[in-house]
Parts: C-alpha cells; sequence; structure tokens
C-alpha cells in the first residue's frame, strides 16, 4: 500500500513512521509539510538516518488524492480545512487531530476555541475506538482516531457502566500524562527547569477531552453523564496513568467488576486486564499499543476504582490509527503493532 502522514515532524508522526516502517502491508510511506517543503527528513530526525533520507512534500490535493491511506497527525484546526476535499474521493483518511471526533458543531467550537469541520463531512466521520467500532471502522472513508485521554478513560469504564455495573452520573477520573502530550513545540510549561520535578494541574474542568468521553460514554453504554475530569502532567515522556472513581450499583461484588472486563476483552488482543495493582503502571505499556485496566471495590465506600493505562502517542495516537487501519484491510488488528512493552 501507498502510505501518507501529514504531520510526521510531531510526536504522533513520529511513531507513525515506526510502526508503519515495519507493518508487512506497507510498500511505501510519504511525508507532507506545510511549511519545510524539500526538508530530508532523517536531517531533522538523526535517528531515521539511512531508514527515511527522503524530503518533505508539499500538501497538494490532487497528489494526495492518489494514496491507499493517510494519516494526518496535526495540531486541531488544521484538518478542517484540509480534509473535506479528499473524502470520498481515493485515500483512505485516518484523522488523529480531534476535528472529527465530536458530532456537534457547537460542542467543538465551545471546547476548541476553533472553527469546525464542514457538519456533512463530520457526520461521514466514524469514532475510531477500536475495540467498540470496529464493524463502522471497517467501511468508513475517515476515521475520527481518538483522543490518548479518552482511550484510557473509556476502554476502563465503558464495560461497567454498559453493564450498570457503575453509576456513570457521580463519574470522577483523575488523569495523569507524560509531557509528550503537550507535543513537540516548546513552551513555558514543559521547559525542563519548569516542568523537572515538578507535578501539576492544568485545563481544570476546561479540557477539550471531556465532551469527548461523554459523546462516546452515550454513544457506546447508552447513558448519559456530566463527568468530573481532570489533568495532570508529570515530570516523564511517555505514559498516560487514568485513575476513575465512581459508586457501584447495589450487590454489585468486586468478582463482578473485574469478570466484565475479562469478558468484554476477552478476544481483543491490545487490552489487558491487570489482577495485581502492583503489576500495573506507565513503564508496563511503554512504546506498545497495549492498554491494561484494572479495578477494584473499595466495600467501605461502596465506590470502584478503576485504572487505564496506555502509551499516549501508541494506542493513544499512533498504535491505534495503525490498528483502525488493519480493521479497514480486514487484516489482524495486531499486524505490525505486536511489540513488547520498553518496561526500562
Amino acid at each position: 500500500m501507498k502510505v501518507g502522514i501529514i504531520g510526521a515532524t510531531g510526536y504522533g508522526g513520529l511513531e507513525l513512521i515506526r510502526f508503519l516502517h515495519n507493518h508487512p502491508e506497507v510498500g511505501g510511506i510519504e511525508l507532507f509539510t506545510s511549511s519545510e517543503e524539500g526538508t530530508i527528513f532523517s536531517s531533522k530526525f538523526g535517528h531515521l538516518l539511512s531508514i527515511h533520507d527522503t524530503p518533505l512534500q508539499k500538501i497538494e490535493v490532487e497528489t494526495l488524492a492518489s494514496f491507499d491511506f493517510l494519516f494526518t497527525s496535526t495540531p486541531s484546526g488544521v484538518t478542517s480545512e484540509l480534509l473535506p476535499p479528499l473524502v470520498d474521493i481515493g485515500p483512505k483518511l485516518i484523522d488523529l487531530s480531534g476535528d472529527y471526533r465530536l458530532k456537534d458543531s457547537s460542542t467543538y467550537e465551545k471546547w476548541y476555541k476553533k472553527a469546525p469541520a464542514p457538519q456533512s463531512i463530520v457526520k461521514k466521520s466514524v469514532y475510531g475506538l477500536t475495540e467498540w467500532n470496529e464493524e463502522n471502522i471497517k467501511s468508513a472513508s475517515l476515521v475520527a482516531n481518538p483522543g490518548c485521554y479518552p482511550t484510557a478513560v473509556l476502554l476502563s469504564v465503558l464495560p461497567l457502566i454498559k453493564e450498570r455495573l457503575i453509576d456513570p452520573r457521580y463519574l470522577v477520573i483523575d488523569a495523569k500524562s507524560g509531557v509528550s502530550g503537550a507535543g513537540n513545540k516548546p513552551s513555558q510549561t514543559t521547559h525542563y527547569s519548569e516542568m523537572n520535578e515538578n507535578f501539576s494541574i492544568y485545563k481544570v474542568n476546561e479540557h477539550q477531552h471531556i465532551p469527548e468521553i461523554e459523546q462516546a460514554i452515550a454513544m457506546f453504554a447508552d447513558s448519559e453523564t456530566a463527568i468530573t475530569f481532570n489533568t495532570h502532567l508529570v515530570p516523564m515522556t511517555r505514559g498516560i496513568l487514568a485513575t476513575s472513581y465512581s459508586p457501584v450499583q447495589p450487590g454489585v461484588t468486586n468478582k463482578q467488576l473485574n469478570d466484565c472486563l475479562l469478558d468484554t476483552y476477552k478476544n481483543h488482543p491490545f487490552v489487558r486486564v491487570v489482577q495485581d495493582v502492583s503489576t500495573i503502571g506507565t513503564n508496563r505499556v511503554k512504546g506498545s499499543n497495549y492498554c491494561d485496566v484494572f479495578v477494584q471495590l473499595d466495600e467501605r465506600t461502596n465506590r470502584a476504582t478503576i485504572v487505564g493505562v496506555i502509551d499516549n502517542l501508541v494506542k493513544g495516537a499512533a498504535g491505534q490509527a495503525i490498528q483502525n487501519m488493519n480493521v479497514q484491510l480486514e487484516l489482524p488488528q495486531s499486524l505490525g503493532l505486536d511489540v513488547i512493552p520498553l518496561f526500562i
């Protein structure tokens, strides 16, 4: 297959290259830019020397239309204008930016503070939470790849909400991410001397992933909710650990909670249900497409503690995008992604 990447110079784009390079069905990867046309890619990223010594190309619709798959890993607000001319004319589109995740344009405008994509195109997009939307992803012309935080949260809580084991009306989510989630553009927040040995909260009650999580809970678990969701920056490079708290329904046991997760994901290769909390952590999934989930009932408070852990750049971005490509091609979901986590 002929694959193109727009936004390859970001961390998500680099991870797309890393996995697609070893994908047996990918014959060539071409990279596109809006500002650095002609630059040899490996001159910017020395780890790709002799692996990807190709120039960045100018973004032109006529050129992009000839590809089999096109991945867009850009800041939000870019693909809302870039992709509409490409929908249904050639390549399968997988967008990692967030511009097509929210179905309501006014909600997107409110939370992203940007002009939304055309509503006719948004309606065609399919939310790419692979384990929960596989059938719709298969035939989609445009896949809206989920955000990193929503991936960790939704994979851990959706089974319990769908089976009415927990009460989503009181769902509180405490999420923490490594600094790569902020992208590779330097800022005051990500400056080493301010980020190192500092644990901070940001976008209090205002994170743009709030409506995405609520929309997915309504979509897949048929439950309306207004969540409390806050995010924190941890002085590490990769990883998300999302801890959710929710009351359980009367009579629900710890065994029921665990059995629900085990039954839901028994045929899904990238979600691992962890029984021993000492074996769950960001370095257990680092560099991989795994999502580890854990649940435990606090019988004293009658609340469940639910944990989801991912690598934000892989399962939270590039890995899930390639998993969705595999679904569309009716290939094994793990093809090109079956790597052991780095751990150390």
